[in-house]
């Protein structure tokens, strides 16, 4: 079975809220994979709880970034519903159900109302 290797680039982001004042580190896996047709998480750890504030990017070659999630689990227009979002506090997770070749890509979580740079 063919493999597809979803790229996630280690994404430490220094973030900084009205709310704390300090930073927000921002921690992803090195990198996941799955079959073609499978399912596959994609974790998100950060350092401080910020509520209802993670979205998850999607960047292919050559591309920007797309928005697929906002606020923890709500999906982006046109983003298919094999993408979905969950997670609280300070950890989050991406799932992709029924992964397909165009799914390849690099995955980026952000704390959202916060300055991020990458």
């Amino acid at each position: 079975m063919t493999l597809i290797s979803v790229l996630i680039w280690t994404l430490l982001c220094c973030c900084f809220t009205g709310k704390s004042r300090g930073q927000v580190t921002v921690t992803q896996p090195g990198a996941v994979s799955s079959a073609l047709g499978g399912s596959v998480s994609i974790s998100c750890r950060t350092s401080q709880n910020i509520p209802n504030s993670n979205s998850w990017y999607q960047q292919r070659d050559g591309e920007t970034p797309k928005l697929l999630i906002y606020y923890i689990s709500n999906r982006q227009s046109g983003i298919p519903d094999r993408f979905t979002g969950s997670g609280s506090n300070s950890d989050f997770t991406l799932t992709i159900s029924g992964v397909q070749t165009e799914d390849a890509a690099v995955y980026y979580c952000q704390s959202a109302g916060s300055y991020c740079r990458y």
